[in-house]
């Protein structure tokens, strides 16, 4: 049995991280959780990128650009997630999904009702 090379060992721990990321997106239910689980998913991928780069011919230089790309967009996607969360938490008093989604749907119907009685 040949030993995995550095590579593949690098692309399967990003796998790893991928995967338990999209579990987690799918199965959390509070707002938060999500946001954790989408940044398992970016550090994934992060960790893909930085290993392609330092285990192919391809530059160093250009994988940890890309890697230092995909952080930021993580930071930014993190601060106003955050920032989305702290509103839903202010607004409902309440940060899980189906709460949220079940007030959005009556206050959509509030709506169209004042729509309705406006004609």
């Amino acid at each position: 049995m040949t030993p995995l090379s550095p590579l593949t060992l690098f692309l399967l721990a990003s796998l790893l991280l991928l995967s338990l990321g999209l579990a987690g997106l799918v199965t959390r239910r509070t707002l938060v959780g999500m946001l954790i689980s989408v940044e398992l998913m970016l550090n994934g991928a992060g960790l893909a990128i930085v290993a392609a780069a330092k285990c192919t011919p391809a530059s160093d230089i250009h994988g940890q650009l890309a890697a230092l790309f995909v952080m930021g967009l993580a930071a930014a996607e993190a601060t106003l997630v955050l920032a989305m969360i702290l509103v839903v938490q202010k607004r409902f008093g309440k940060v899980t999904l189906d709460d949220v989604s079940a007030i959005r749907s009556s206050d959509a119907l509030d709506s169209t009702d004042l729509a309705e009685s406006d004609i």
